[in-house]
Parts: structure tokens; sequence; C-alpha cells
């Protein structure tokens, strides 16, 4: 860990992304194992995913957020928080009603008319899902210095880690969501993983631009961490949360998010 820690944060956060892209390369490869996994397992990682990203949108982003303004903006310390969270929802949902899309297992497209094949469009949906998410990295790691109480603390790091770790974990069912599909309607093994796999590539990019941004801007760190919460707390309302509930699982997809967030708030509680 001490050698992770002597990196440069924008090295750290292309780390952190890159690990997370694995994952989600990891997850595309159950389509060499099998055409089909149980609709009851995506459901119930759909909404862990939910979970996870609840937890961390307050934990590794919000609180920080808050903790800033409250420091340089005293009486008006809800403000960076609020117009960064509320920019970054507004953001997502121009891109989202902008650029046409599919989500899996719907049959038509959202956004507008287009003739891109249907794997085409399915990326582009996961990776719409990708960007908030390396971006929320990236800007925990360039945070971290301008968080940390001095030298030796290492609690806003760790908090970063744990962001990484959280949506590594749901990166895994996310990559498997996008292969298997593919898979079902006849694409062959390979070109069904490099799909899935490919969808993630957006998370390095996004986590780069993002540490890079803030360490070059700390005056908008507190409104860069709220805009990084609010484009995902829109992913999971939009998306993710009804998904997981769309095929009639919704008790189980309900404990899925239950156990996500714990599985978050545990990892940002215990290593920030």
């Amino acid at each position: 860990m001490q050698w992770y820690l002597s990196l440069h944060p924008v090295t750290q956060a292309l780390l952190a992304t890159l690990g997370t892209w694995l994952v989600t390369a990891a997850g595309a490869s159950v389509v060499f194992f099998t055409r089909r996994v149980s609709q009851r397992y995506l459901d119930a990682s759909l909404g862990m995913a939910a979970g996870v990203m609840i937890a961390a949108s307050f934990w590794s982003l919000l609180a920080p957020a808050i903790e800033m303004s409250e420091a340089a903006y005293g009486s008006w310390k809800w403000v960076p928080p609020l117009v960064g969270f509320l920019l970054g929802a507004v953001l997502l949902r121009v891109v989202d009603r902008i650029l046409p899309h599919l989500h899996p297992d719907l049959a038509v497209a959202e956004g507008p008319k287009t003739s891109w094949q249907r794997s085409t469009l399915l990326v582009l949906a996961i990776t719409i899902h990708n960007i908030p998410e390396g971006l929320a990295v990236g800007v925990a790691f360039g945070a971290a210095p301008s968080l940390a109480q001095g030298p030796s603390d290492t609690g806003p790091f760790l908090a970063a880690v744990a962001l990484a770790i959280g949506i590594g974990l749901q990166n895994f069912p996310e990559g498997t969501a996008v292969s298997l599909p593919l898979r079902r309607e006849g694409m062959g093994r390979m070109r069904a993983f490099w799909y899935g796999q490919i969808s993630a590539i957006v998370e390095p990019i996004a986590g780069v631009i993002g540490a890079a941004m803030v360490m070059s801007m700390t005056a908008i760190l507190p409104y860069a961490l709220a805009f990084a919460a609010g484009a995902m707390i829109f992913v999971v309302a939009e998306e993710l949360i009804p998904e997981s509930q769309r095929n009639g699982n919704v008790d189980l997809a309900t404990m899925g998010c239950i156990v996500g967030f714990a599985i978050m708030m545990v990892l940002d509680v215990a290593l920030g």
C-alpha cells in the first residue's frame, strides 16, 4: 500500500479505474462458459450495484463535499453540494436524451431514432452508466490530498480506495449483463466478450480527467465531488433500480440493494 501512496493522485486514479475495467472484463468473460445465468442473480446484482452507488455517493462524495464547503462557505455550505449534485444529474439526463442507447432486456432503444446496431446501442447504455463511476473514482483520488489533515492522514486516500473497490464489485454483473444478451442473440463468444468489456473503457479515461481536473482547480472541489454524486444517483434512479425490478424479482432486488449499501458503507467507514 505504501508504494501506492507514493504515486501521483492521477496515477492512483488511473490504476484504480483500470482495476474496475478489468472487473468488468471478468464479468463479461462469463460468456465463455454459458449462454445464460439466472435472472434472479442478475436482478439481485443490479440491486446490489444500486446500493453500492447510493452509499458511495454519500460517504465518498457528498459528505466530503459538505465538509469542505463548511470550512469555505460557512452558513452557505449547502450551496456547492446542491449545485454540483443537480448539475451532475442534469448532465446525465441530457446525455441520456441525446444519445441513442438500449438497456438490457428491452426491445426499444431510448433517445433519438437511429439505424445503429443493437450491440452498439447496448454498449452505449452501459457506457453512459460507467462514465460517472470512473469520474467519481478519479475525483475521490484527486481530492484526497486536499482532504487530508496532514502528511500522515491516509483517511481520504483509503476512502478513495474503498470507492474503487465498491465500484469494482458492482462492475462484474455489468459486464455479464452486456455480453450474455449478445451471446443469446447469436453473437460469437469472443465478440460478445469484447463488447462486454469495452463498455468500461471510459472508466480509466473519466478517472484521469476527474483527478486531473480537481487537482488543477481546487476551488471547484466540493462542486466536483457533488457533481459525481449527482451523476451516480441519476444512474441508480433512472436505470439500475427499474431494471432490477423489471422481471418481477422486486423483493430480491431490494435486498440486493440493502446488501450493496451495507457493503459500501462498511468499506468506506472502515477504510476511510
